[in-house]
């Protein structure tokens, strides 16, 4: 398929993070673009504000008639989204050019040096590191990021196409369409076993996605993954690596040891060894764009952050609100990390949305070790996304496992409320579903209060 034969792009799921940031990408090189998606945000909001209609029905009458004639027209659609869609169906049975998300991300950079970000935990962070790394150092690049980067106040960048940053995503094994000339990889959890069945069977598949790299294209690990490459670490044998680490003032101010040399006092403001790891993976890989690792060090202490990832909501003397996106027991368990280390001896008001029937089941015990650890415990019912109900797998169930005497289940409607009642020296929210967009409320009702 080449891009330049294409006049109409049709997006199904176009609300979705990574679905948005192609969108914005064929607005912004003149293609007409029009999108369907389930329901309205403020994603669906912002791309309609760029000039990009968006529709909330699968009625096929809705589908523009330019967007009608296969021969210029090009269908991208999330994995998310069912056979059964209706203007799915339509596109597939009458021959249109339908491709995932993932193959149009591989053909769209497949021209370029590309970093590719992968890891069951941390791409969306380690990516916007990188992107932002790239920005402060001048070097030409386009990226699509998986968060909204508060540093672009966007997830997608046109900074030029030389390079290009993108997420590499495990699920449905869509990173085996990228051939990237750098490949990092952060984590390799247990997740998706909906997909994969076996932690062995993820593995292998990370496995496949080294041998996506170009020829002479380097890999960089988290020390202690079973691959070979160039590893980051903290405090051990790493080849990038954090040493003699204090905390001041919440920021983290660490010596920075790399295969060349190394650098003193480097400051980094994101909370939690997880993020101070991403910042470190990062930087390794933006060396390899040529840039002076001194200027890399410098733009390290500069990055902003990523929306819902560790995001301070209110941060007073006597009360602090965090939102973080963590959906799986290891993110959660940094997430707490982070928390007992910035913010010592405060008593932790956590709330957390299940994300997945599948993913709610296949780590239950340990999702339930995870949320003890906090002072408090709220859980929402599981948000389905793109799953139908287990029976017997609901938030009673998992409530029930967790080893905590303050503890409750509770609905959306009472959820400002219920922080209200518990407000305790930190709060946090966690999860990958709707719970982000109470978070607002939550923050108005609490800043309101004090």
């Amino acid at each position: 398929m080449k891009l330049t034969d294409i006049h109409n792009v049709f997006f199904i799921g176009i609300g979705g993070i990574g679905m948005s940031a192609l969108a914005r990408y064929f607005n912004y090189v003149g293609k007409q673009v029009v999108g369907y998606d389930k329901t309205r945000t403020p994603i669906t909001n912002e791309l309609e504000e760029h000039g990009i209609p968006v529709h909330f029905e699968q009625d096929v009458q809705l589908v523009p008639t330019a967007f009608k004639n296969k021969e210029n027209t090009l269908v991208v659609y999330t994995p998310a989204v069912p056979d059964s869609h209706q203007q799915l169906h339509y596109f597939t049975v009458n021959g249109f050019q339908v491709k995932k998300r993932s193959e149009v991300l591989g053909i769209i950079t497949r021209d370029t040096f590309c970093f590719a970000v992968a890891g069951t935990h941390g791409k969306t962070t380690t990516s916007c590191i990188l992107a932002h790394l790239l920005k402060e150092t001048g070097i030409p690049f386009t990226a699509f990021l998986g968060g909204i980067s508060e540093d672009f106040n966007s997830n997608f960048v046109l900074n030029g196409t030389e390079f290009s940053v993108v997420e590499a995503d495990e699920f449905d094994r869509s990173f085996l369409r990228l051939s990237p000339n750098m490949a990092c990889i952060t984590s390799m959890d247990a997740d998706h076993l909906d997909i994969y069945g076996t932690e062995e069977e993820l593995h292998e598949s990370f496995e496949d996605f080294v041998g996506c790299l170009k020829p002479n294209g380097k890999l960089f690990v988290k020390n202690g993954l079973p691959l070979k490459g160039i590893t980051f670490g903290i405090e051990d044998d790493a080849d990038f690596r954090a040493e003699n680490i204090t905390i001041e003032r919440g920021t983290y101010i660490f010596d920075l040891i790399t295969p060349m040399e190394v650098l003193k006092q480097v400051r980094f403001t994101k909370p939690g060894r997880h993020n101070l790891l991403n910042g470190l993976a990062a930087f390794a890989m933006a060396v390899q764009a040529g840039s002076q690792p001194s200027r890399l060090a410098e733009a390290l202490g500069t990055f902003k952050g990523v929306q819902r990832r560790f995001s301070y909501q209110i941060k007073e003397k006597d009360f602090v609100f965090i939102d973080d996106y963590a959906h799986h027991p290891t993110e959660i368990d940094a997430v707490h990390q982070a928390i007992r280390e910035m913010h010592p001896n405060e008593e932790i008001t956590a709330v957390f949305q299940p994300h997945l029937f599948s993913r709610t089941k296949d780590f239950v015990d340990e999702f339930a070790r995870s949320l003890s650890k906090f002072d408090a415990i709220f859980l929402l019912e599981i948000y389905p996304a793109r799953e139908e109900p287990i029976k017997g797998v609901n938030s009673t169930w998992l409530l029930g496992k967790i080893d905590n005497p303050k503890k409750g289940l509770i609905g959306k409607s009472d959820l400002v409320s219920t922080v209200k009642a518990n407000k305790t020296g930190v709060l946090v929210t966690m999860g990958a579903g709707d719970i982000g967009m109470e978070v607002p409320k939550i923050k108005n009702e609490l800043a309101y209060a004090s």
